[in-house]
C-alpha cells in the first residue's frame, strides 16, 4: 500500500513543478509582448503625431487593442514550442482564440481605413456631391464587410468544436435538404446584403441626400443594409426600410447637385402695378446674402375674378438656405405691400345686379349719384 502511493506523492510535486514552469514561461512572453506592444506604439503614435494628417492618428487608434492581443497570442505561440504543458493548453484553445483576434484584426483594419477615408470626404463644403458619394458607398461596403468578417469569424470559431464539427459533416449528407433550409432561413438577411449593394452600385440616395418620403422632408442621416435613417426637418428620425428607396418612388431633391429652385406666390389684387413689385423684388433679391445669383424672377402666373398670383422665383446654394431665402423674401415683401402698395392686397368686390347695370350704361355714376 505504502509502496503504490509513493509514485503518487512523487508524481504531485512533479505536476505542480511542470505547471509552475509553464505559469512562469507564459507570464513572461506576456509580459516581453506587452512591452513590445508599448515600445512600437508609442514610436507610431509620436510618428502620427508629427505628420499633418488625421489619417494615421485613426489607423493608430483603431488598431492599437486588437495589435495588442496579437502579440500576446504569437508571445504564447512561441513559448509554447518550449514548455509541452503549455502547448498542450495552446493546441485546446487555439483553434478557438485564434479566428477571433484574426478577425478582431481584420475588422479593425477595416474599420480604420474607412474612417480615414470619411474624415477625408468632407460633406461640409458647399460642392459636396462626390463627397455624398464617397461617404455612401464607404458606409454600405464597410457594413457589408463587416458582416462578412463575423460570419466568416464565428464559422472558423464553430469548426473548432468537435461537436459542431461533426454536425456540420452530418448535414452535408443531406445537402438537398440542408440548402433549402439555409436559403429560407437566410433569406431576408441575404435580401438585405444584396438590396445594401445595389444601393452602393446604382446610389438612388446618398448621405445628406434631401428626400420627401411618406409625406416628409428630410435629410439622409445613415444607410445601413437593411433600413435607411431619414433625419426629419423637427430632428425626429424616420426609420424606412432600405428596399423602398429600390422599389417604391420618393423626391431626392440632391440627386445631381444641392442647388435649388424655389417659389413663393403672392395673390393681389388685379390691378396692382406688377413692375413696381418686381423691381422690389429684384431688389430684396439682389441684397440676399442667401441668394446664390443664379435664378431670379417675378411672373403673374394664374388670375381669377378678385386676384392675380404673383410667382417670385429664386435660387439658393442648397434646401435649407433656400427655406431661408424664400421665408425673408416673403416677409419682406409684404411689409412693402403694407407699406407703401396696400392698394395691391386683394379684396373681394361683391357687385348687385342694379349696380352692374348701371356701371355698363354710366361707367363712374354710381346709383346715388344719378
Amino acid at each position: 500500500m505504502e509502496a503504490a502511493i509513493a509514485p503518487i506523492d512523487e508524481a504531485l510535486p512533479s505536476a505542480y513543478a511542470h505547471w509552475a514552469e509553464a505559469a512562469l514561461v507564459g507570464g513572461i512572453a506576456v509580459a516581453l509582448a506587452l512591452l513590445l506592444h508599448w515600445i512600437i506604439f508609442r514610436l507610431l503614435r509620436k510618428f502620427s503625431r508629427a505628420s499633418e494628417t488625421e489619417t494615421d492618428d485613426i489607423v493608430v487608434g483603431n488598431i492599437r487593442r486588437p495589435t495588442r492581443w496579437a502579440l500576446v497570442a504569437l508571445a504564447l505561440v512561441l513559448a509554447a514550442r518550449e514548455t509541452p504543458m503549455l502547448e498542450d493548453v495552446w493546441e485546446r484553445i487555439s483553434g478557438f482564440l485564434m479566428p477571433a483576434l484574426i478577425g478582431w484584426m481584420a475588422l479593425a483594419i477595416m474599420r480604420a481605413f474607412v474612417h480615414a477615408l470619411q474624415v477625408k470626404a468632407d460633406i461640409g463644403v458647399a460642392d459636396n456631391l462626390q463627397a455624398r458619394r464617397r461617404q455612401t458607398r464607404l458606409a454600405i461596403f464597410s457594413r457589408i464587410g463587416t458582416f462578412i468578417i463575423i460570419f466568416v469569424t464565428i464559422a472558423l470559431m464553430l469548426l473548432s468544436i468537435p461537436g459542431v464539427r461533426d454536425i456540420g459533416v452530418t448535414l452535408m449528407a443531406s445537402a438537398g435538404l440542408a440548402a433549402l433550409a439555409v436559403g429560407a432561413a437566410a433569406q431576408p438577411a441575404l435580401k438585405a446584403l444584396i438590396g445594401g449593394l445595389q444601393m452602393a452600385l446604382t446610389e438612388p440616395i446618398r448621405i445628406d441626400d434631401v428626400v420627401i418620403i411618406e409625406g416628409e422632408w428630410g435629410r439622409i442621416e445613415d444607410i445601413r443594409t437593411s433600413y435607411v435613417v431619414v433625419k426629419i426637418w423637427d430632428e425626429r428620425r424616420l426609420i424606412v426600410p432600405s428596399n423602398k428607396f429600390l422599389e417604391e418612388s420618393f423626391e431626392n431633391w440632391t440627386r445631381s447637385g444641392s442647388e435649388l429652385l424655389g417659389s413663393v406666390f403672392l395673390h393681389l389684387d388685379p390691378m396692382a402695378d406688377i413692375d413696381r413689385l418686381r423691381a422690389e423684388f429684384e431688389r430684396l433679391v439682389t441684397a440676399n446674402g442667401l441668394w446664390d445669383r443664379r435664378v431670379q424672377n417675378a411672373k403673374v402666373t394664374g388670375t381669377s375674378l378678385d386676384a392675380l398670383e404673383l410667382r417670385l422665383l429664386m435660387s439658393a446654394k442648397d434646401a435649407g438656405t433656400l427655406f431661408d431665402l424664400r421665408c425673408e423674401i416673403r416677409e419682406q415683401m409684404l411689409a412693402f405691400i403694407r407699406a407703401e402698395m396696400p392698394e395691391a392686397v386683394a379684396v373681394r368686390r361683391v357687385t348687385s345686379a342694379a349696380e352692374a347695370i348701371w356701371e355698363a350704361a354710366e361707367p363712374g355714376l354710381a346709383p346715388s349719384q344719378g
